[in-house]
C-alpha cells in the first residue's frame, strides 16, 4: 500500500492509529467469526468475546481511552462487510443516533427509531462532539476497496444541515482513509463521512465503535456492546 496521507486528531477529526489492532486481532477474528457475513452491516449487543478488546485498557479500547481517558466506554458496534455481493455507496453525512437501553421522555433527546431491534435516538448535538468512534480493520482498505472518505475539520462544525453538506466538504476537502488489517482509525463522531462503492470489490470487514465517556441523563441507559 501506498504511503497514507498524515492526520492529525486535533486538527483533522481523524487519525490513524497503524498495527494497533494486531496483537489482537485473532482474538477479534474470533470473536466476530459466528456473526452473519451475507449482511451490509451487523449491529452487535452481548458478544462476551468482545468486551476485553474494547475495554479502556483493551488494544481497541486503549486507542479510545487516549483521548476520552479511562472511562472510555463501548457504546455502540456494527460490524460493517462489503463485499463483491454487498457492495454499496454511502452519501456524505454525519452519525446523529446512539443506542440505548430503553425509552424515556428525557428533554433534547428524540426523535426515536428501532434499527435491527435496537433502540435509538438522536441526542443533543453536544453531546456527539463529546464522543469518538473507532473503526477496528480486519481487512486491507486500499483506494480501490472503497475506503471511508471524511470531510476533515468538519466535526467542528455542529449540526450541518442536509442542505450545507455539500458546501461544508466543498470548503473542508476530503480525504481517503486508506487502512491494512490491523490498523485502527480513530474519528470524531460527528465528522462528515461517505463511502464510494469498491472499484475492485473484495472482504472489506470493518468493526466500528462508538465511545463515551460520560452517564447518560433522567435514567436514560448506554446499551453498551
Amino acid at each position: 500500500m501506498r504511503d497514507l496521507p498524515t492526520f492529525d486528531f486535533s486538527v483533522d477529526g481523524a487519525q490513524l492509529f497503524k498495527g494497533a489492532l494486531m496483537p489482537c486481532l485473532a482474538n477479534l477474528e474470533a470473536a466476530v467469526a459466528n456473526l452473519p457475513t451475507d449482511e451490509a452491516g451487523v449491529r452487535i449487543s452481548g458478544v462476551d468475546a468482545l468486551r476485553p478488546l474494547l475495554a479502556a485498557e483493551g488494544c481497541i479500547g486503549s486507542v479510545a481511552a487516549s483521548v476520552l481517558g479511562i472511562r472510555a466506554k463501548a457504546v455502540r458496534a456494527i460490524l460493517f462487510n462489503k463485499s463483491p455481493e454487498t457492495n454499496w455507496s454511502l452519501a456524505w453525512h454525519q452519525d446523529r443516533t446512539i443506542c440505548v437501553k430503553e425509552k424515556r421522555d428525557v428533554m433534547g433527546f428524540g426523535p426515536w427509531t428501532v434499527k435491527s431491534g435496537l433502540l435509538h435516538v438522536a441526542p443533543p448535538f453536544d453531546l456527539l462532539g463529546r464522543m469518538v468512534t473507532l473503526r477496528a480493520h480486519l481487512d486491507d482498505v486500499p483506494a480501490s476497496n472503497a475506503p471511508l472518505l471524511i470531510a476533515p475539520g468538519s466535526h467542528k462544525r455542529g449540526r450541518i444541515s442536509v442542505g450545507e453538506v455539500d458546501q461544508v466538504v466543498q470548503n473542508c476537502g476530503t480525504k481517503a482513509c486508506l487502512a491494512e488489517a490491523g490498523d485502527i482509525w480513530l474519528y470524531a463522531t460527528p465528522i462528515l463521512h461517505a463511502s464510494e462503492a469498491a472499484t475492485k470489490p473484495r472482504a472489506r470487514r470493518v468493526l466500528q465503535v462508538d465511545f463515551a465517556a460520560e452517564p447518560l441523563p433522567d435514567g436514560l441507559e448506554w446499551l453498551g456492546v
